[in-house]
C-alpha cells in the first residue's frame, strides 16, 4: 500500500496570506505517520507564492492553484489542486450528492441539511428548491436535455423534477426501502433506481410505470452503473420478450455494488447474471471506464479495476487510504474518486 501524503483542508485559504501556514502529514500503512508544515515566505514577481517546506518535505512546483509535495523519506509525491472557485451558500450542511448539466450551466445538489436545490454552476446563485421527499434525498442527477432532474430518497420515492419551474412531474413508488442510487438510459425514455430493498427497478417515464424488477438480490445496492457492453460478452436471453416500452436497454450491463461485499453485472434487457465478484468490504459505488474496464470501490477504502470479461482477479486495486469510497468519475484517461476523510 503506498504511502499518503494530505494537506490541511483550507491550505489554499492559508496559504494567501503573508507567513500563512498550513499542516502536513504523510502517513503510510504500519508506519508512524510523519509531520510537517509548509510556509508561505512572500511572493515571486510573477505572483506565484514562495512556499517552504518543513524537514522531511520538499516543495516542487508552485503556480497560483496548485503545489506539488513530496516525502523523500516515503518516496511519494503528490499534486494538490485549489478549488477553482468555493460556493458556501447553498446549503448549510454537507453535499450528499451533486450532478452538473450537460451544457454545464446547472448544477443539482442535495444535502444532509434536508434540501435538494439547483443552482448556477458559474457563480452558486440558487434558482430552484425542489421541495416534495419526506426525509432524506440520497440521489440527484439531470437527464441528458439539463431540463429535467432525477431523485431518489429515503421515503422509497423516485421523482422526476423540472429544473425551470420546480415542479414535480412524475413520483415513481415501488421500492420498500430507501432509493440509494439512479440511472439513466440513453436519452432518459427509461430510468433506474436501487434501493435497501435489494432490488433495481427499470422505469417508462412516459408511462410512470415500472418495468419490472432487473436484479433483487436480498442485500442492499448502494450504487449502479449502466454501459455498453464488449461485444464478447454473453448477456444472456430475455425470458419474455421486453415490453414496446422499454428503450435503449439491449446490449447494456448494468452493475450493481451490494452491500454484501459483491459487485454484480446484470443484463439489462435480459436480467440475466453476467458475472459476480466477491471484494474486501461493502461496495458503495461503480462506474464504467469503457466497454471493457469497470471500477468500483468499497468501504474500507479499496478501488478495484476490472475486466468485465474475466472478473476472477482485478487488474488492479488501488488503497490510498482506509476511508470509505463514496464516489467514481471517470475523467480524461484516468478517473476521479471521493473518499470519506
Amino acid at each position: 500500500m503506498a504511502a499518503t501524503l494530505r494537506i490541511q483542508s483550507d491550505w489554499s485559504q492559508a496559504l494567501r496570506r503573508d507567513e500563512g501556514e498550513a499542516w502536513l502529514s504523510c502517513r503510510s500503512p504500519g508506519k508512524p505517520t510523519l509531520y510537517g508544515s509548509l510556509t508561505r515566505r512572500g511572493l515571486s514577481t510573477e505572483g506565484v507564492p514562495d512556499i517552504a517546506a518543513s524537514e522531511g518535505f520538499v516543495v516542487g512546483e508552485v503556480t497560483k492553484k496548485s503545489i506539488l509535495i513530496s516525502c523523500p523519506h516515503e518516496n511519494v509525491s503528490t499534486k494538490f489542486l485549489a478549488p477553482y472557485t468555493t460556493f458556501c451558500r447553498i446549503h448549510q450542511k454537507s453535499i450528499t450528492c451533486l450532478d452538473i448539466s450537460s451544457g454545464g450551466g446547472l448544477g443539482v445538489s442535495t444535502s444532509t441539511d434536508g434540501t435538494m436545490k439547483i443552482w448556477q454552476a458559474a457563480n452558486g446563485e440558487i434558482r430552484r428548491q425542489l421541495e416534495g421527499h419526506v426525509y432524506d434525498v440520497n440521489c440527484c442527477r439531470f437527464f441528458p436535455s439539463g431540463l429535467v432532474v432525477l431523485s431518489g430518497g429515503m421515503d422509497a420515492q423516485l421523482k422526476i423534477w423540472s429544473a425551470e419551474d420546480a415542479s414535480c412531474v412524475v413520483t415513481f413508488k415501488g421500492h420498500k426501502g430507501g432509493i440509494l442510487d439512479t440511472a439513466i438510459v440513453d436519452r432518459g425514455r427509461n430510468v433506474l433506481s436501487c434501493s435497501r430493498d435489494g432490488t433495481v427497478r427499470l422505469w417508462d417515464c412516459g408511462k410512470s410505470a415500472c418495468l419490472g424488477v432487473i436484479a433483487d438480490c436480498g442485500s442492499p445496492i448502494n450504487g449502479i452503473a449502466v454501459g455498453t457492453a464488449d461485444n464478447s460478452l454473453n448477456l444472456g436471453t430475455p425470458e419474455k420478450t421486453p415490453s414496446e416500452r422499454e428503450v435503449g436497454t439491449e446490449g447494456k450491463i448494468l452493475l450493481l455494488a451490494r452491500e454484501d461485499k459483491k459487485l454484480q453485472g446484470v443484463g439489462l434487457q435480459s436480467r440475466q447474471p453476467v458475472f459476480l465478484f466477491v471484494g474486501s468490504d461493502a461496495f458503495n459505488c461503480c462506474a464504467f471506464l469503457s466497454s471493457t474496464y469497470i471500477l468500483a470501490g468499497t468501504q474500507d477504502g479499496n478501488i478495484y479495476q476490472l475486466d468485465v470479461r474475466n472478473t476472477n482477479s482485478p487488474i488492479q486495486v488501488i488503497h490510498r487510504s482506509g476511508a470509505p469510497v463514496l464516489s467514481l468519475l471517470p475523467y480524461r484517461d484516468g478517473f476521479i474518486a471521493s473518499q470519506g476523510n
